[in-house]
């Protein structure tokens, strides 16, 4: 039998709020953090919502621009080699620590790892690229590669918080942040560390989001508050949204040792691969189901105990349809016993932060004992009305939960998550 694995700290820098609290209030009331945007000063752009945390503005590449609560000090030696997405981290990074009870001084030891999600900053790769090519190629900003590319949260926050255990990135696009935390859970299980910290971070600038509607993957909906609509029959696309969450994992020994109060336990994972497209999910669900499955074995629990799934469910009209089928597939007869919710309808998409974020929710369902309403439902798509899908937050004695991912390529990802008060 391998280490068992408990959640003891969590972080958020949301569009639905910058602290526990307020995380917590949003879904219990189920308000929104998707915001009109205009992008570019282009009123022309089909798309007009966006979710970013409040308090922030950090739409610019020169870090002296940069404007947070005033209640986080950030060196300035740690912000000239960040990103945007860095900024979030820290801060939220902050929370997740003190609530978990550590000091930076007590990860220092080598028993520590650091799993971060993030695809990098297009913000800052498209500056510091342009910089170089006017001059072609005669200068060039010498901590560009350290604030641009996929693992700049790694570089930075690796040193700055002086890991010597695990220091690894993850880029599965969407499933990212849901590869980090099984990653993080196997060096737990294994015995290789006896902590994770694991960071799932974005921006939502034109540089990172309107690619995705070249793609036409995004809600062109033009009532923002309405535009991400997980399982509804008028849904047209996911709806973009930045910050960061960080989750503290422990090993249950060894954090039970500290006194550290617990969310809940981490019991397994799994993931499945679709072998299907680039880009669109197999329409029968068939990765995730599998991964699905596979997170059950690893957890060793059957169908019949699973009480609710937190669904990817980004709003786009294959994707909710896939996760639906594959839900169907794998729980039979049990629907009407499990309740489904798409934190997406408040959240919008984080992209690779998604994973984490929607990791803590469930630990703040778990704690908190409801379950999480699904936001702007109004039509079920006939596709998806086989699912328990509630319009409101409802108190809800949950003790085993699935959190499920998926990303371009076909990547599927399921946590297992369980009550911690349970043997």
């Amino acid at each position: 039998m391998g280490k068992r694995t408990v959640v003891t700290g969590l972080g958020f820098i949301t569009c639905i709020g910058n602290s526990r609290d307020e995380v917590l209030k949003s879904l219990l009331e189920l308000k929104t953090g998707i915001r009109p945007a205009l992008f570019l000063d282009n009123p022309n752009i089909p798309v007009k919502a966006v979710g970013k945390p409040l308090g922030f503005d950090m739409d610019s590449s020169n870090w002296r621009q940069w404007k947070y609560p005033s209640t986080y000090h950030i060196d300035p030696g740690l912000k000239r080699s960040i990103s945007p997405q860095g900024i979030y981290s820290v801060c939220a990074l902050e929370q997740a620590l003190e609530d978990a009870q550590l000091s930076k001084d007590e990860l220092k030891s080598g028993e520590t790892g650091l799993y971060c999600a993030s695809v990098g900053s297009p913000l800052m790769l498209h500056d510091n690229l342009s910089a170089l090519l006017k001059t072609r190629g005669e200068r060039g900003n010498p901590l560009g590669i350290l604030s641009s590319i996929a693992g700049t949260l790694n570089f930075n926050l690796g040193s700055w918080l002086g890991i010597r255990g695990t220091n690894c990135g993850y880029v599965s696009a969407c499933a990212s942040g849901n590869h980090a935390i099984g990653y993080a859970y196997d060096d737990i299980f294994m015995g290789r560390q006896k902590r994770a910290i694991v960071i799932g971070a974005e921006e939502a600038t034109a540089e990172s989001l309107l690619p995705f509607s070249a793609m036409r993957a995004l809600s062109t909906n033009p009532v923002a508050e309405k535009a991400s609509r997980p399982f509804d029959l008028n849904r047209d696309g996911f709806v973009g949204a930045a910050g960061a969450t960080v989750v503290v994992l422990e090993e249950a020994e060894f954090a039970r040792r500290r006194g550290a109060h617990i969310y809940a336990s981490l019991e397994g994972w799994g993931q499945m691969s679709d072998g299907y497209h680039r880009a669109s999910p197999e329409p029968d669900g068939r990765g995730l189901e599998e991964a699905m499955g596979k997170a059950l074995e690893s957890a060793g629990i059957g169908v019949d105990q699973v009480d609710h799934v937190c669904a990817h469910a980004t709003s786009t009209p294959a994707g909710d349809k896939a996760e639906a089928a594959a839900i169907r597939n794998l729980f039979g007869k049990r629907l009407a016993e499990i309740t489904i919710s798409a934190p997406k309808g408040l959240t919008g998409h984080s992209l690779s932060m998604a994973g984490v974020l929607e990791f803590a929710i469930c630990c703040l369902m778990l704690k908190e004992r409801f379950a999480l309403g699904n936001a702007n439902l109004e039509t079920v798509d006939p596709a998806c009305s086989h699912l328990n899908l509630s319009r409101q937050s409802d108190k809800a004695a949950l003790t085993w939960i699935l959190n499920n991912s998926s990303g371009f390529g076909g990547s599927n990802v399921c946590n297992v998550l369980k009550r911690c008060d349970q043997s």
